[in-house]
């Protein structure tokens, strides 16, 4: 990443999760009241966050702090155990997090296990209580500019390259592997059965794929896993309100790509294969809660609950039926 996309996604949008945390953390952990029935007006019902316990994070690649630390802010922020898995791909990242947080982090509490595909397996082979999961402009030539980034690794490289092979190159193309450039690439006559449609990119291409109407656009889309995000973009509201509305995905932008993933005040997580568990500000803290229910009734109350023992009868229950019944306020007009 150029250093103008790090300091913005890895730092500066870090520290805001971080300070969002601090802020309202008092607020979060309080117990949620909730409605009552007539039968339990003088009981207290509730829901207590309470943590997890020992959870595990898989950060992926392509924001490797990001993509660890702020779940982590949450995980901590609702007093869970945690076991780190920063990505393999992303080296320097890897080293830089198994050799901090032991020196910031309790050790009894907080461990890194660093590894590829076989230390994951067998990391995985252990009991958690939550998974934590997410997969995940520039002149006349960009190769030569300091803000367009290079791909991550030489492996990576050489997977977007082939990448390439697909449809026709409309736009760009150009590969450097000695410094590991992708130019941007638009590819058109795209087939939804080439290998660049049956995998994540992260890589500077986007392939076109012709339909014939939004009908036929949404049912493709469908047809598919369930993408990380989502962007759409018309110049008429009602086509990005329609793809909102029949189509499911981790996030959603209309007419940008990206800005979603600022707001602390929304929630930012796969669905299905593209991940698992929400993050950001309080969702972060959410997910990493156990929303328990909790009703607590006072002993000098056990008189109240005679209607509720042998031997029934049409009378008792009329009197449960009565206490405990939830009344229906307005017709719904969503069904």
């Amino acid at each position: 990443q150029p250093p103008f996309e790090a300091e913005l996604s890895e730092i500066f949008m870090c520290k805001n999760e971080l300070h969002e945390t601090l802020n309202n953390l008092s607020c979060w952990m309080k117990d949620e009241q909730v409605d009552r029935t007539l039968a339990m007006q003088l009981d207290s019902a509730f829901i207590r966050k309470d943590p997890y316990g020992v959870v595990l994070i898989i950060a992926p690649w392509n924001y490797p702090i990001h993509l660890f630390l702020v779940p982590l802010i949450g995980a901590i922020a609702a007093g869970n155990c945690v076991i780190v898995k920063p990505s393999e791909v992303s080296k320097n990242t890897e080293r830089m997090v198994a050799e901090a947080l032991p020196s910031y982090l309790d050790k009894d509490c907080f461990a890194v296990v660093t590894g590829g595909v076989p230390e994951t397996t067998r990391l995985l082979e252990n009991k958690f209580d939550y998974i934590f999961f997410t997969d995940d402009f520039y002149g006349p030539n960009p190769q030569e500019s300091p803000d367009f980034g290079r791909i991550v690794g030489d492996k990576q490289f050489q997977r977007v390259q082939r990448l390439l092979g697909s449809g026709r190159v409309a736009i760009g193309g150009q590969t450097d592997e000695a410094e590991r450039y992708i130019a941007p690439t638009v590819l058109v006559d795209v087939k939804p059965s080439d290998p660049i449609m049956q995998e994540e990119i992260f890589g500077p291409i986007l392939p076109i794929v012709v339909i014939a109407n939004m009908d036929e656009a949404i049912d493709f889309i469908n047809s598919r896993e369930r993408p990380l995000a989502f962007y759409a973009f018309s110049s008429d509201d009602k086509v990005v309100n329609q793809v909102l509305e029949r189509t499911s995905s981790g996030g959603f932008c209309g007419n940008d790509t990206l800005m979603h993933l600022t707001l602390t005040s929304l929630p930012f997580g796969g669905i299905g294969n593209s991940g698992l568990g929400m993050h950001h500000g309080k969702f972060s803290f959410d997910t990493f809660s156990h929303h328990r229910g909790c009703l607590k009734r006072g002993m000098g109350r056990e008189p109240l609950n005679a209607p509720r023992y042998p031997p029934y009868s049409p009378q008792k229950f009329g009197v449960i039926r009565a206490t405990s019944k939830v009344t229906r306020k307005n017709d719904c007009t969503l069904l």
